[in-house]
């Protein structure tokens, strides 16, 4: 028996009737004539092949056969109305799984935080950290492995699109012993002869960039260069060097016991930006996260830098 001629409206009229034993209150709940809802009836009773009700003119009850049936009825309705939540909250940017690429210290320190706030009111978004390096981040977003990321500015080609997040000036990262400490400004020409070391070659790339038009003798090259923040931060805090990074690492480096120094003559800014595809389609949920981000992000840059 094809049931393709089944309607859910005929299914409702069923569920309807078997609870309220009457046409005209099954019409009033559906916004129908009971004349419209006996016609329901009828057309499900017809594909169906056997008599759901059996009707007399004092009540409607349900048939043996209807009763059999009406299980499979109110299964039916609760699927599509499960079907029909899910869709809501997609629609809605409640549910869904977002995958945000970020490297260290915005992985562990800003994003953790920003997914507690966000799905606090937004259960069913599952937020999934993907710890990765800055220069992989675009080509992570361009190839679908992320649905977002956050990171230092970088070229994006024509399949990324960059919201900037916020601006994060250069900062010297020394020990509270270290000689640079002592001042409250601190200018690259001073840092010519200062140890440095550099958290990985996008640092090291950044500082040359950034002093690339400096006379030979004016310019900065690191001592060393390491593989993450942590262990720049860690180098620093024994004195053996100090390191640049840009202010909102301070999330992480006031754990190490370092001083920040801004670093002046002239003041360099490293923007943070939000990296969405422009490829493809983003679902509600990674759209609606993006633009929590945009917002909650420089609030967060704001609470690091004054604490710092």
């Amino acid at each position: 028996m094809p049931l393709t001629r089944v309607t859910l409206r005929q299914f409702e009229a069923l569920v309807a009737i078997a609870e309220l034993h009457s046409f005209a209150e099954a019409g009033n709940r559906l916004g129908l004539t009971s004349s419209a809802v006996s016609q329901l009836v009828a057309e499900l009773e017809s594909v169906l092949g056997f008599r759901v009700f059996d009707r007399t003119t004092r009540r409607v009850a349900l048939s043996s056969a209807g009763r059999d049936f009406l299980s499979s009825a109110e299964s039916v309705l609760r699927h599509v109305q499960a079907a029909e939540k899910t869709a809501d909250d997609l629609r809605n940017r409640a549910a869904g799984i977002v995958r945000v690429g970020a490297p260290l210290v915005l992985a562990s320190m800003a994003l953790p935080a920003a997914i507690r706030e966000y799905t606090a009111s937004r259960p069913k978004v599952v937020v999934r950290v993907v710890d990765t390096p800055v220069d992989a981040l675009i080509d992570h977003v361009a190839s679908g492995d992320l649905d977002l990321a956050i990171g230092p500015n970088r070229a994006t080609g024509a399949h990324v699109a960059a919201s900037p997040a916020f601006d994060s000036p250069w900062v010297l990262w020394c020990a509270p012993t270290h000689a640079l400490a002592r001042r409250r400004r601190v200018r690259w020409m001073d840092l010519r002869d200062t140890p440095l070391v550099a958290a990985g070659r996008d640092h090291e790339r950044s500082v040359a960039q950034m002093r690339s038009s400096a006379p030979p003798d004016a310019r900065i090259a690191s001592i060393d260069v390491v593989d993450n923040v942590t262990t720049a931060l860690g180098v620093a805090s024994q004195g053996l060097a100090a390191t640049l990074t840009p202010g909102y690492v301070a999330a992480l480096a006031q754990s190490f016991g370092l001083e920040m120094r801004r670093v002046i003559a002239p003041e360099t800014i490293r923007q943070v930006c939000v990296y969405r595809p422009l490829s493809r389609a983003a679902s509600p949920a990674a759209e609606g996260f993006a633009e929590f981000l945009l917002a909650w992000l420089p609030k967060w840059n704001q609470k690091v830098m004054k604490a710092s």
